[in-house]
Order: structure tokens, then C-alpha cells, then sequence
């Protein structure tokens, strides 16, 4: 099962749920103030480490610093 993330429009506490598929769409009540929350989209990091032991981000740039195609291009 998932874990979706969800605000409280109410009391405004941002919580998370382990939840079914076929529930992912339903609103949740929340623990705080058991008012209806609705679901967020979450977000996450991803990090590779290459043999040198630099660690990168997956998927973006591989220079982190400048956002830079290659490092030669920033020099560092």
C-alpha cells in the first residue's frame, strides 16, 4: 500500500496515510481536529554516489552547484 500525504484545509497539520489504491482519491479525516483533509502531491529526493564517492542527483543535472550539463562547463 502507498503512503499519501494530506493537508488539513482546516488546522492546516499536514499528516500521511498508508492507504489502499482504491482509496487513494477519497478525502481523509484528520487527527488532529478530524476535519476533511485533502491529498497532496509528494515530493522526493534521489541521490546516486559514482565511485569517487561524489554523491548526484538522479535524474537532474549532474552538476549540482550551477546546473550545468557537464563540469567542465562551470569549471569546478
Amino acid at each position: 500500500m502507498p503512503i499519501y500525504e494530506y493537508v488539513c484545509s482546516d488546522c492546516n497539520l499536514k499528516f500521511e496515510l498508508l492507504r489502499p489504491l482504491s482509496q487513494a482519491g477519497e478525502a481523509a479525516s484528520c487527527p488532529h481536529c478530524q476535519q476533511s483533509a485533502e491529498r497532496v502531491l509528494s515530493t522526493f529526493a534521489c541521490f546516486s554516489t559514482d565511485e569517487s564517492g561524489l554523491t548526484s542527483p538522479v535524474g537532474g543535472s549532474p552538476c549540482a552547484s550551477c546546473g550545468a550539463t557537464n563540469c567542465d562547463t562551470c569549471s569546478i
